[in-house]
C-alpha cells in the first residue's frame, strides 16, 4: 500500500491509500481517482514529503546514540531493574517453587531466617500475605537454576 497526497484541479489537497504506484496510474487514467472534497475527476499528485520511519534506536535531530551491546540496559529503567536484579541475586538464596514453604518455615522458625526469591503461584502468595509472612513479587521473573 501506498498513500499518496492528492489535488484537484479546483486547489483541493487530500490524500488516498492505493495498493500500488502502478494501480493509481491505472485508476487516475480511468478517470476513478475523484477529489474528496468537490468530487472534481481532474486529480493529480500533489508535492509530498516520504514517510521514513527512524530505526528502533534512532536519536532525535541533533542527537547521537552511544553504541551499546545489545545485553545492555537501554534505559534507566531497565538500568534499575538489572542493578535490583543483581542485588537479589547476590544476596538472597533462590528456593525456586518450594518458596512458599520455605517462606513459612522461616517465618514459623523452622528454617534458619535468610533472604530468599524464588516462584509461588498466586494462591500460595495469597495464602503467606494472609498468615502474615512479610513477602513481596519481584518485577522480574528469577533465572531458573537447576541445581
Amino acid at each position: 500500500m501506498i498513500q499518496y497526497a492528492l489535488k484537484c484541479a479546483d486547489g483541493h489537497d487530500f490524500d488516498s491509500w492505493f495498493q500500488s504506484a502502478a494501480a493509481f496510474d491505472k485508476l487516475a487514467a480511468a478517470g476513478m481517482v475523484q477529489c474528496a472534497v468537490c468530487g472534481s475527476g481532474k486529480v493529480e499528485k500533489a508535492m509530498m514529503t516520504p514517510r521514513v520511519r527512524p530505526g528502533r534506536n534512532a536519536a532525535a535531530p541533533g542527537e547521537t546514540l552511544p553504541e551499546r551491546p545489545l545485553s545492555q540496559p537501554a534505559s534507566a529503567a531497565e538500568l534499575a531493574l538489572a542493578r535490583l536484579r543483581r542485588k537479589v541475586e547476590e544476596s538472597s538464596d533462590y528456593v525456586g517453587m518450594n518458596f512458599a514453604a520455605e517462606a513459612r518455615a522461616i517465618h514459623q522458625g523452622d528454617a534458619p531466617e535468610r533472604s530468599i526469591y524464588g516462584e509461588a503461584r498466586p494462591e500460595e502468595a495469597r495464602a503467606l500475605i494472609e498468615e502474615g509472612v512479610p513477602v513481596a513479587p519481584l518485577p522480574f521473573t528469577p533465572n531458573r537454576k537447576t541445581n
